[in-house]
C-alpha cells in the first residue's frame, strides 16, 4: 500500500485537531489543542480567532512530526469546522477585527426581533429562500451585530477591507496567505444569507441585514479548489486544499450517507441531526432547517437538519458547574444505577431551545422531581435530555418526509455512553450504528478530497466498522417517557 496521507483539520467548538489519514482511509495520527471559551456576564460566548489560527498551525505541524512523514507524502489538506461561528477580519492583513461570535451565542436575538417587527413579511421570505427560520443562531444576525457593535468591523466595512465568514473561510484565507477567500456550499447554506433556490448569495437578504456582498467569500464546490498552503512556511512545497465541509455535513459524508434517506446524529457540544433528502429543495413544516449537504462530484445534495444547542455540553455542565461528577465516563454507570421509575426531566435550554422549537428566550428547567430524586437521577435526566432532543428532531423529519427512519448513524464523544446509546435506540425506535473511528466530521472532507484527487476510490468507506444498539423498550414504556418530556416542554413553552 502506498505510504501517503491526506491531512485533515477539524476546528470545533472546544478545540482544534489535526489528523493524518492513510491510503486505506484510517487515521494514522491525531493531535489536539483546546482554545479558550470566552463567556461574559451576559452569557455571550466568543472565541479568539487568532488563537484558533495559531492552534491550527500547531496541530497541523505536530501531526506531521508525529509520524515522521516526509512532506512529499502529504497529498492534500481537508478542512471541517464549527459552522455558524462567525469571524470578521481584515482583507489586507488577515488579522481578526473582533472575537468570533460562537454559534451558541444568542446576543443578536434583539436584532432578529427588530427585523421581524420592522420588515413585514420578510421573516417568511427568509425561510422560503434560505431554508432557515430567522434566528440569532445563524451568522446573518451575528455579522450584522459585529458591524453595528464593533467599531473596528464597521470601520473596515467603510474602507472596503472587511471579510466576513465562517471558520472555514477564515482558515482558508490564513492558510493561503490571503490569496483565496472561499467557502463551500455546506457552510454558505448555514449563514441565512444564501438562497437555496438560486445557489447564490441573496442580495436582498444581505441588504436587509446590512451585510456588504463584497465582504462575503466566493462559494465553491465542497471538493473544489481552495488554493494551496505550505502551513505558513513549514512544508517544503505547498499542497492543495481540496475538501471543505461544515462539521455536521462532513460527518454525514463520512458515514457514507450520500444517498437520499441517509441520516446521522452528531453528539458534540451541541447536536446536529441531518437527513439527506436528495437533489431537490424541501421546505420543512415541522421546525427544521433545509441546507445543502454539499456540492461534490458535480452533484448537489440537500438535507433537512435539526440543531440542538446543548447536547454533550450538558455533561460538561454536570462536571464543571454543578459538580455532580468528576469525569464524564461516570455518567453511564450513574444513570444505570438511578431509580428507573424516577420521572425527573432536564430541559437544557441554557441558551434557548433549538430545533424543532426555536425559542431563543427559553431557559433550562428541572421538572418532575420527587423527594427521593438525587444525584444519580439528575445525572440520568441530563443524559436522557440529549436523547429526548434528538428524538424530537427525528420525529419532525419523519413527519416532513414520510420516511420511517429505521437506522441512525451516530458519532461524537458521547456515543461512548452505553446508557445514552441504548436509551436513544429505545426512545426513537431505531438501530443505532456507531463507527469504530469517532472523527467522522473530519473524515468526511478527507474522503471528499481523496475522491476528488484520485487518492481514494469508493471502497474507502469500507474503512469503518460499526457497533450496533437495537431497541428493547416496550411501546408503553416509550409512551410514558415521552409523556414526561412533553409535559416539561409544554411548561417551558408556556
Amino acid at each position: 500500500m502506498e505510504v501517503a496521507y491526506i491531512l485533515g483539520i477539524d476546528q470545533s467548538t472546544q478545540g482544534t485537531k489535526a489528523v493524518l489519514v492513510d491510503a486505506s482511509g484510517r487515521i494514522a495520527a491525531r493531535e489536539d489543542l483546546p482554545h479558550d471559551q470566552i463567556i461574559n456576564g451576559k452569557g455571550w460566548v466568543s472565541h479568539d480567532p487568532e488563537q484558533i489560527w495559531e492552534n491550527a498551525l500547531a496541530v497541523l505541524r505536530s501531526v506531521i512530526k508525529c509520524v515522521g512523514a516526509p512532506h512529499s507524502d502529504i497529498r492534500a489538506l481537508a478542512i471541517t469546522n464549527q459552522r455558524e461561528t462567525t469571524v470578521a477580519w481584515s482583507r489586507k492583513s488577515g488579522k481578526p477585527l473582533a472575537d468570533a461570535i460562537v454559534w451558541q451565542c444568542s446576543r443578536a436575538s434583539e436584532l432578529c426581533t427588530q427585523i421581524a417587527r420592522e420588515h413585514a413579511g420578510w421573516e417568511e421570505k427568509i425561510y422560503d429562500r434560505t431554508g432557515i427560520r430567522l434566528s440569532a443562531y445563524f451568522p446573518a444576525s451575528k455579522m450584522a451585530w459585529l458591524i453595528q457593535n464593533e467599531p473596528a468591523v464597521a470601520e473596515a466595512a467603510k474602507r472596503h477591507d472587511l471579510a466576513l465568514g465562517t471558520i472555514d473561510a477564515y482558515l482558508v484565507y490564513r492558510l493561503t496567505g490571503g490569496k483565496v477567500f472561499r467557502t463551500d456550499y455546506s457552510n454558505a447554506s448555514r449563514t441565512q444569507l444564501f438562497n437555496l433556490r438560486t445557489l447564490s448569495w441573496d442580495e436582498e437578504i444581505c441588504s436587509l441585514f446590512g451585510i456588504p456582498l463584497e465582504a462575503l467569500p466566493e462559494v465553491t464546490d465542497s471538493d473544489g479548489d481552495y488554493g494551496e498552503t505550505d502551513l505558513d512556511g513549514y512544508l517544503d512545497a505547498p499542497v492543495p486544499i481540496r475538501g471543505v465541509l461544515g462539521d455536521s455535513h462532513g460527518a454525514l459524508f463520512g458515514h457514507n450517507c450520500r444517498q437520499s434517506g441517509g441520516i446521522k446524529a452528531t453528539y458534540g457540544t451541541g447536536s446536529s441531526i441531518m437527513l439527506n433528502i436528495g437533489d431537490a429543495f424541501v421546505k420543512s413544516s415541522h421546525g427544521l432547517t433545509t441546507s445543502l449537504g454539499w456540492k461534490a462530484g458535480g452533484k448537489t445534495a440537500y438535507v433537512l437538519e435539526g440543531n440542538i444547542n446543548y447536547s454533550a455540553a450538558v455533561i460538561s455542565w454536570l462536571k464543571n458547574d454543578v459538580q455532580l461528577i468528576e469525569n464524564p465516563a461516570e455518567t453511564s454507570r450513574l444513570s444505570m444505577e438511578a431509580n428507573p421509575e424516577d420521572e425527573t426531566v432536564l430541559v437544557p435550554a441554557f441558551s434557548g431551545l433549538g430545533a424543532p422549537w426555536w425559542k431563543d428566550d427559553a431557559r433550562a428547567m428541572l421538572y418532575g422531581m420527587s423527594r427521593t430524586t438525587g444525584k444519580k437521577e439528575i445525572v440520568k435526566a441530563a443524559c436522557e435530555s440529549i436523547a429526548y432532543q434528538i428524538n424530537a428532531v427525528v420525529q419532525a423529519m419523519r413527519e416532513d418526509t414520510g420516511l420511517s427512519i429505521e437506522t441512525l448513524s451516530v458519532d461524537g464523544g458521547a456515543t461512548g455512553n452505553e446508557f445514552l446509546m441504548q436509551f436513544q435506540s429505545d426512545l426513537t425506535d431505531v438501530l443505532i450504528r456507531i463507527p469504530d473511528m469517532q472523527e467522522l466530521s473530519v473524515l468526511g472532507p478527507v474522503y471528499a478530497a481523496g475522491l476528488a484527487t484520485g487518492f481514494y476510490d469508493e471502497t474507502v468507506f469500507q474503512a469503518l466498522s460499526y457497533t450496533q444498539y437495537r431497541p428493547k423498550m416496550t411501546p408503553e414504556a416509550r409512551s410514558r417517557k415521552l409523556n414526561c418530556w412533553n409535559k416539561a416542554i409544554g411548561k417551558l413553552l408556556d
